[in-house]
């Protein structure tokens, strides 16, 4: 890889695929940890459990001489879709959604001592806004309910405390703002910007807290190439350079 920074690899159905648009949170952590890290997408619109399974090995194969140092996992929004009397589309039942996700996660733990994850869970829905947006002559009728969101993001968050691993509850995060079913979607399922500062804001508190070494928040790890120099920005005195590798004046929001 170049540069040789830590890698942060996003993976998992439409949410992580379209998580670089419209102020996505993909984006965002990019901006956060430029210099720092660099954030690699793998986002699968439509994507289950099942799909994920059939591809770890590609995407997280085991010899690769660079293992990346952190894996953000989201699925479990299409394994939750009502199932369609053909057998055919992406619903997964639930308890083996949560095999599967145990998977997910032993492969990933596998490839390296420093390889953290965390999961996404289920985040909730408007199934209002979401059924006037998906209307189509094209698809079968799809059956999302946001009770279904919660019992697989419930199920989620328990296995990642069976399997200590971290978690970011979004179906809880996100409903702890009062107008979250008109600010957080841009469709009723897919997030808009406010919906992705929740995930980001969620995903820094995890950071921050968790007890890794090294430690993976972005305020703790070192920027590249930030040594002083005669070539940075004169200072008003014109005596000597003023180096601005840390400033973070750009951002909307001053993350934590």
């Amino acid at each position: 890889m170049l540069g040789g920074r830590p890698v942060f690899v996003l993976f998992g159905s439409s949410i992580v695929q379209f998580s670089f648009s419209n102020g996505g949170w993909g984006a965002t952590l990019a901006d956060i940890y430029a210099r720092k890290a660099d954030i690699l997408l793998r986002g699968y619109i439509g994507w289950n459990t099942r799909r994920a399974l059939q591809v770890m090995d590609k995407v997280f194969p085991k010899d690769s001489p660079v293992q990346p140092s952190l894996v953000i996992v989201y699925f479990g929004g299409n394994d939750s879709i009502a199932p369609h009397s053909s057998g055919l589309g992406p619903h997964v039942p639930i308890d083996e959604y949560i095999d599967n996700m145990r998977k997910i996660a032993e492969h990933l733990k596998s490839l390296s001592e420093k390889t953290r994850v965390i999961f996404l869970s289920c985040p909730p829905l408007n199934e209002e806004m979401l059924r006037n947006s998906t209307s189509s002559t094209i698809l079968s009728e799809i059956v999302r309910t946001n009770e279904t969101c919660r019992l697989y993001s419930e199920a989620c968050v328990s296995l990642c405390k069976e399997m200590d691993l971290k978690v970011v509850d979004l179906w809880n995060a996100m409903q702890k703002r009062e107008d979250w079913m008109t600010a957080c979607f841009t469709d009723g399922l897919h997030l808009s910007e406010e919906g992705s500062e929740i995930v980001v804001e969620e995903i820094l508190k995890v950071l921050k807290e968790a007890d890794w070494d090294p430690c993976l928040h972005w305020k703790s790890m070192p920027t590249e190439f930030a040594e002083d120099s005669p070539y940075d920005l004169v200072s008003s005195s014109g005596e000597s350079t003023i180096n601005p590798s840390e400033w973070t004046i750009h951002r909307k929001i001053p993350w934590d």
